[in-house]
């Protein structure tokens, strides 16, 4: 290799090939992080919302207000209209259903901030899982006891393979459980 061609590999093609490498690892790394915020993320809501008294006290079942949850690959998020099914006659004057009202007065849908999330190039059905029997305890903890919903368990390759190869031993209630499917295609298409 001639001298000028070497030199012009090492002084300009070498640095702008480590240079895109590096921002392409720093870029993925930040773009597939799993978590918001990780294990305790809590963000604060337009409205607040006690998980606690609505699926604790009053044991609402989660599929009343997260419709989507068995026919869906996503819970989905209630639209105002479901509250306001109760909140049109219970608690009116309370700020919070003040609130509320205001939006589905106004058509608006509230603005909640996400708590869990997978990163936008994994596939996750939430109707697989309800439907083989696996309960919304199992990731998102015991939603029931908390006033605010905060998040309990990693949503990361390594926890989701976890439970997938050992679903037998993890969830021992349902029965005829079987190990999940761990190759790459079941969550990455």
């Amino acid at each position: 290799m001639k001298r000028s061609s070497l030199d012009y590999i090492l002084r300009i093609r070498l640095p702008v090939v480590l240079f895109v490498a590096l921002l392409s690892a720093v870029v993925t790394y930040y773009l597939s992080r799993a978590e918001r915020d990780g294990i305790g993320y809590a963000p604060t809501q337009p409205v607040a919302f006690s998980h606690k008294l609505h699926a604790g006290t009053m044991r609402i079942d989660c599929q009343y207000c997260h419709t989507g949850v068995v026919v869906s690959p996503h819970a989905t998020i209630p639209p105002v209209s479901t509250c306001m099914n109760c909140h049109s006659v219970a608690r009116k004057n309370r700020p919070e259903i003040i609130a509320l009202t205001k939006y589905y007065e106004d058509g608006k849908a509230l603005p909640w901030k996400r708590v869990h999330r997978v990163p936008d190039f994994a596939y996750f059905n939430h109707s697989v899982h309800v439907n083989k029997g696996v309960g919304c305890v199992n990731c998102h903890g015991a939603v029931e006891n908390m006033d605010v919903v905060s998040q309990v368990s990693e949503f990361t390759m390594a926890a989701c393979l976890s439970c997938h190869r050992n679903a037998p031993d993890r969830l021992p209630d349902i029965a005829g459980i079987q190990k999940g499917p761990d190759n790459c295609n079941t969550c990455h298409r």
